[in-house]
Formats: C-alpha cells, sequence, structure tokens
C-alpha cells in the first residue's frame, strides 16, 4: 500500500519524507490556501522533496477551465497529478486529459457509480472521501469495499486512492481492503508509528539497563 501526504506545508512534507514512507503529495485549495503562498512555488517545492505523484486540483467548473488549468499544473513537473472533481464538466476534461497521456485524480468521491465512471474514463486515481462519511453517520469503508470489488471485476487501472484519513483505523482498514494508496495528515502519519505498548516497553528496556550498569557500591 502506498502512503501519500495530505498537506501542501514544506515543513511537514520534508519532516515526513525522512521516515522514507511517503510515496507522493495530495493538495488541495483548502490546504493551499493556508500556505499563503503561491501554488507553482509550493508545488515546484514539493518536487525537490519527494519523487512521486503530486496532486494538484483544478478549481474551475467548466471543460475548458479546467482543460486550461490541466495543462498549466502539468507543465510544472512530471510528477503532477491533476485533480479533477468529480462532475458532468469534470468528466468531459478527464475524457480529454486520458486521450492526452496526463495524469488525474478524481476528487470528491462518494458512491460507486461515481468512481465507476471515472475509472470507465481512464483516471489514474479516484479519491473517495471516508472521513466525510463518518461525518455524516456512514461508514466511509463501506464504500471502499464496494470499489476494490468493482475495480477487481473489471480488471480497472484506476489506483482506489482513499481520501479525508482521519486515524490510523482508516488506514488499517483501507490496507485490509486492498486500497492502493490512502493519503493522510501529518499528524495521522505519525501515529501510525506510536503504540501506548511500545513507549511502555521501551521505558522499561532502558530503565533495566541503566539499573543493570550502576557502578556497584563500594
Amino acid at each position: 500500500m502506498k502512503f501519500f501526504l495530505d498537506t501542501a506545508n514544506i515543513d511537514e512534507i520534508r519532516d515526513a519524507a525522512e521516515y522514507g514512507l511517503i510515496d507522493g503529495v495530495t493538495t488541495n485549495p483548502s490546504l493551499v490556501a493556508k500556505e499563503g503562498r503561491d501554488f507553482k512555488d509550493i508545488l515546484r517545492d514539493i518536487t525537490r522533496i519527494v519523487d512521486g505523484p503530486i496532486s494538484a486540483e483544478v478549481v474551475s467548473t467548466e471543460a475548458e477551465g479546467i482543460l486550461h488549468e490541466a495543462h498549466e499544473l502539468a507543465s510544472v513537473h512530471r510528477n503532477i497529478v491533476v485533480k479533477v472533481p468529480m462532475i458532468k464538466e469534470g468528466m468531459k476534461a478527464l475524457r480529454q486529459l486520458t486521450k492526452e497521456g496526463i495524469r488525474t485524480n478524481v476528487t470528491l468521491c462518494f458512491n460507486p457509480n461515481q468512481a465507476l465512471i471515472a475509472a470507465k474514463l481512464g483516471a489514474t486515481y479516484v479519491s473517495p472521501f471516508v472521513g466525510r462519511f463518518d461525518d455524516v453517520s456512514e461508514v466511509g469503508m463501506n464504500l471502499i469495499a464496494d470499489l476494490v470489488r468493482i475495480f477487481r471485476n473489471y480488471n480497472f487501472q484506476t489506483q482506489i486512492l482513499v481520501a479525508s484519513c482521519r486515524s490510523p483505523l482508516h488506514v488499517r482498514e483501507a490496507a485490509l481492503l486492498g486500497a492502493h494508496v490512502a493519503t493522510m495528515p501529518y499528524k495521522v502519519l505519525e501515529q501510525l508509528l506510536k503504540h501506548p505498548l511500545t513507549d511502555i516497553g521501551l521505558d522499561r528496556f532502558l530503565k533495566d539497563w541503566e539499573k543493570a550498569h550502576q557502578p556497584a557500591h563500594a
């Protein structure tokens, strides 16, 4: 399973990259807005740190505008993946981008039919938002299970990118179901490394070692 970091913060990306676990990065307009910097400058900085897919989202809602933005974003670096919204105009643009060989990530996907359409039109990734399902008292992972089954039925090359991962539990469940990618905030990545029993065990080992190597009293 691939781990993507869901952020536009360069410090977070640089720190996470030191683990050697980050296969790519996803951004969105909300994350970019928090940084208060030029979007393309942020993307260029990310490409210097992470050698993997970097999703950059368009903000146009008409096919012509989406295509124009997509071409500009794709020209920034070979690793840029263009995020396209799951709307009718977005799908018009997606079809053309697939023909041009530009990699895409269909975002704001909330049901199997939407994902099926994206896969049929050749999306590189489809991003179901599991955390937002939880916000409205639905089980987001049920959607992932459906998508894994559908995509295997038809051998789609589109990868399932589990987005809006709010906790290590989301990541674990995505892996158990066979999703290709999980994208997560920096804090969730850090939480994956932790367990209270690890901390307790390490503390005990160090204390025992210290006791065993104390100098003998005269």
